[in-house]
């Protein structure tokens, strides 16, 4: 499969398994968004960050003695 980018997009491949599972794509004028392989068909999908949106909270609540 061949991913379209522009010229001067920097490229990062991140690999699993020898495969081939996240590229990072950094435009030279831009804020990087990533190309993520998430079930393993090669069909990508992009997201604009990592980052979930879900916050796990992490104050303590009780403790048992």
């Amino acid at each position: 499969m061949r991913i379209p980018v522009q010229d001067g997009d920097k490229v990062e491949e991140i690999k699993e398994g020898g495969r081939v599972v996240m590229l990072k794509v950094t435009p030279p004028s831009g804020n990087p968004y990533y190309l993520i392989d998430t079930g393993g068909n090669g069909i990508w999908s992009r997201r604009d960050s990592l980052d979930s949106g879900t916050r796990v909270p992490m104050w303590q609540i009780k403790t048992f003695d």
